[in-house]
C-alpha cells in the first residue's frame, strides 16, 4: 500500500477560503442563529445587571454600618432582601436564556455534522479510484470521523462563546462607563496588549494545529493497516518494525499536538496575569476615587466584577480562537475532500438494454501515473459469448485491463467499445450493471450470509439465493452452519475460511446473472477439489456470456475461446490454447514452465 507523504504542513493552505466555506454552511440556519444571538444577548444583559445591583447592596450595607456606628441610622434590611430577590430572579432568567441558546446551537452544529457526513458519503462514491491509490483507509476515515467531530465541537462551543463574549464586552463597557470614565479608560488600556499577544500566539500555533490533524490521519491509517493485517505482521515477525513506525508517527503527532496545545493553553495564564495587573490598577484608582467622594464603595466592587468579566471574556475569546485554529485545520481537510475532482459524468442517455457483449479495445493506453504507462497500445476484438482468458506474468497489466473495462479509471488515450458504443457515452452505474466480478481479494460485509449474497441482486428471493449457492457448490456448506443463511459474518469476515469466502462471492455473481463476467483469479483461494466443482459451475454460467478469466494457473483456461497473452502492457500473442502451444512462443514457455513446476 502506498505510504502517505509525511512532510509536515506548515500552515493552512487557505484560511480565509476555509472560513468562508464554513460560514456558507451556517447561512442555511440564519433564523436559528438569529435566536441564538437574541437569547445570548438577553442572557448576557441579565447577567451584566447583577454586579451593579450587588454593588448597590454593598453600598447600602456600608452606609448602614456607618450610620449605625455614628448612631444616625441603621441598615435597611427590607431594601437588601428585595434587591437580593430581584438579583436571584435575574440570574435564573439569564441561566434559562443561556440554556435555550445552547440547545439551539447544539442542534445547528449536529445538523451541519450530519449534512457534512452525508456529503462525504456521497463524495466517496464519486471520487476516481486513483485518489484511493495514494491514501490509506485510516486517512479517509479520519476525515469522516475525527475532523468532523472537531468541527462539530467547535461550532457547538465557539459560536455561542463568541456571541456571548462580544455581548458581554460591550455591555460591561457600558456599565463601566456609567460608573466612572477614568477607571474605564485605565481598564481598557490592557486590550492592546491582549490583542498583540493573542495575534502572535495564533499565528504561531496555526501550523501546529494543521500538523496535528494531518498526522492524526496518518496515525489512524497506520493503526488500521496493522490491525487488519495483524496475522501477517505476527507471521513475519514484523512487530518490531510496526512498533518502530508507530513510535515515529506517535512522536511526530505528540510534538505537533504538544506545541499546538501548549500555545493554545498558554493564552489563559498570560491573559490572567494581565487581568490581575488590571485589578491592582483599578483597586488603587478606585480607592483614591472613594477618598475624593467621586464614587461609592459598592461601585468599586461592581467595577471590579465588571473588569473581571471583561478580562474573562477576552480570555475566553482567546481560547475560542485557539479552538477555531483546530477547527479550521480540520475543516480544510473536509472541504478539500469535498472539492476533489469527481468522475466524469456522461451527458448522453444511452441504455444498456439490448447490448450483447461485443467488446473492442482500440489502441488503449493507460498508466496509474501519467509518467509511468502500464498499458501501452492494447487492441483486440471480442465477440459476445466468447470466453476470453488473459494471462501473463505478474505486473503485465491483466487486472488493469478489466478495471478499465468497468470504467474504474479514465484512459490516457484510445477507446473501449461495447457493441460499437464508447463506454464513456454510458452512465458509469448503468455500464457496471452489465458486469459480474470476482476478485482475488474477497469482500464480505458485516451481516448475514444471505444478505452478503443478496448484494448481487437486492430483490432476490431466498429460493434464488439458494439456487445460486447450489450452482457455486456452497449450499451444502451453508446448511452445516448453526444458523444457515442467517449466520452473521463478523466485521473482519474472519469467522469463515478464505475458500468459503471466495465461494460466497462467486455465488453473489451467479445470483446477479450479468451479461459479462470477470473472474480475476477466482479460484486462487480454494483447494483443488473445490476448484473443480467451481470450474464446472463456471462453465455452465459462462455459456452464451462474454467472459474474462484472469488466471496464473494456465491449466484452468484450456477451453477458452481466445487467450490474450500480455507482457509489459502489450498483447504479445493471442489464440486458442492449442494454437499458442504450437507457436512455441511466450505462452508455450509460460505454460511449460508452470507445468514442469506442478509436475515437480
Amino acid at each position: 500500500m502506498p505510504r502517505p507523504n509525511r512532510a509536515p504542513a506548515e500552515k493552512a493552505k487557505n484560511f480565509k477560503k476555509t472560513l468562508y466555506t464554513l460560514l456558507s454552511y451556517l447561512k442555511n440556519y440564519k433564523i436559528r442563529i438569529f435566536f441564538v444571538i437574541v437569547f445570548a444577548i438577553c442572557s448576557t444583559v441579565f447577567l451584566i445587571i447583577g454586579p451593579k445591583i450587588m454593588g448597590n447592596i454593598t453600598t447600602e450595607i456600608f452606609n448602614g454600618l456607618m450610620k449605625k456606628i455614628t448612631n444616625t441610622g441603621s441598615i435597611n434590611f427590607t431594601y437588601i432582601e428585595k434587591t437580593t430577590l430581584i438579583l436571584i430572579i435575574l440570574y435564573i432568567i439569564s441561566s434559562l436564556f443561556s440554556a435555550i441558546q445552547g440547545i439551539i446551537m447544539t442542534g445547528i452544529s449536529n445538523d451541519i455534522s450530519y449534512k457534512l457526513r452525508n456529503e462525504l458519503s456521497h463524495k466517496i462514491n464519486k471520487i476516481p479510484f486513483k485518489y484511493f491509490d495514494n491514501k490509506t483507509h485510516g486517512e479517509v476515515l479520519s476525515i469522516v470521523t475525527n475532523d468532523i467531530d472537531v468541527l462539530t465541537q467547535c461550532l457547538n462551543q465557539s459560536v455561542t462563546s463568541i456571541v456571548t463574549g462580544i455581548a458581554t464586552i460591550i455591555g460591561v463597557l457600558i456599565m463601566m462607563i456609567s460608573i466612572n470614565i477614568p477607571m474605564t479608560i485605565a481598564a481598557i488600556l490592557i486590550i492592546p496588549f491582549c490583542m498583540l499577544i493573542l495575534n502572535k500566539i495564533i499565528k504561531k500555533s496555526q501550523k501546529f494545529f494543521v500538523m496535528q490533524q494531518n498526522f492524526l490521519g496518518h496515525m489512524n491509517g497506520h493503526v488500521e493497516e496493522i490491525y487488519s493485517g495483524h496475522d501477517i505482521v505476527k507471521a513475519f515477525n514484523g512487530e518490531e518494525k510496526a512498533t518502530k513506525e508507530f513510535n515515529e508517527l506517535n512522536k511526530t503527532l505528540y510534538q505537533s499536538a504538544w506545541k499546538s496545545q501548549f500555545l493554545g493553553t498558554s493564552m489563559h495564564p498570560i491573559m490572567q496575569f494581565i487581568g490581575n495587573l488590571g485589578y491592582v490598577v483599578i483597586s488603587i484608582l478606585g480607592g483614591y476615587m472613594v477618598i475624593l467622594n467621586k464614587i461609592e464603595v459598592g461601585e468599586i466592587q461592581s467595577f471590579t466584577q465588571y473588569v473581571r468579566n471583561f478580562t474573562q471574556q477576552i480570555n475566553q475569546l482567546s481560547q475560542v480562537m485557539a479552538n477555531i485554529q483546530s477547527a479550521i485545520a480540520a475543516s480544510e481537510r473536509v472541504f478539500d475532500f469535498l472539492e476533489l475532482e469527481e468522475e466524469k459524468e456522461t451527458t448522453t442517455n444511452l441504455s444498456i438494454e439490448g447490448l450483447k457483449g461485443n467488446i473492442e479495445f482500440r489502441n488503449v493506453k493507460f498508466g496509474y501515473n501519467e509518467d509511468k504507462i502500464i498499458i501501452k497500445d492494447f487492441s483486440t476484438k471480442i465477440k459476445d459469448g466468447q470466453k476470453i482468458a488473459i494471462v501473463g506474468p505478474t505486473g503485465a497489466g491483466k487486472t488493469t485491463i478489466v478495471k478499465l473495462l468497468m470504467h474504474f479509471y479514465e484512459l490516457n488515450s484510445g477507446k473501449i467499445l461495447i457493441d460499437g458504443k464508447d463506454i464513456n457515452d454510458f452512465d458509469r452505474h448503468e455500464i457496471r450493471k452489465l458486469f459480474g466480478m470476482v476478485l482475488q481479494d474477497t469482500w464480505l460485509f458485516s451481516g448475514t450470509i444471505g444478505e452478503n449474497i443478496k448484494y448481487g441482486k437486492l430483490d432476490a428471493t431466498l429460493d434464488e439465493i439458494r439456487e445460486a449457492c447450489k450452482t457455486a457448490s456452497v449450499d451444502h456448506f451453508i446448511k452445516t452452519l448453526p444458523d444457515g443463511y442467517d449466520m452473521q459474518i463478523n466485521e473482519e469476515a474472519d469467522n469463515i475460511s478464505g475458500g468459503q469466502k471466495q465461494l460466497l462471492t462467486i455465488a453473489r455473481v451467479i445470483l446477479a446473472d450479468p451479461k459479462i463476467l470477470i473472474l480475476d483469479e477466482a479460484t486462487s483461494s480454494v483447494d483443488t477439489r473445490t476448484e473443480i466443482l467451481i470450474q464446472e459451475a463456471m462453465d455452465k454460467l459462462m455459456e452464451n456470456r462474454t467472459s474474462f478469466i484472469i488466471a496464473h494457473r494456465l491449466s484452468t483456461i484450456k477451453n477458452a475461446d481466445l487467450i490474450l497473452v500480455l507482457n509489459d502492457g502489450d498483447i504479445v500473442e493471442q489464440g486458442t490454447h492449442t494454437e499458442l502451444l504450437n507457436k512455441n512462443g511466450f505462452y508455450a514457455n509460460l505454460y511449460n514452465s508452470q507445468f514442469q513446476t506442478e509436475e515437480e
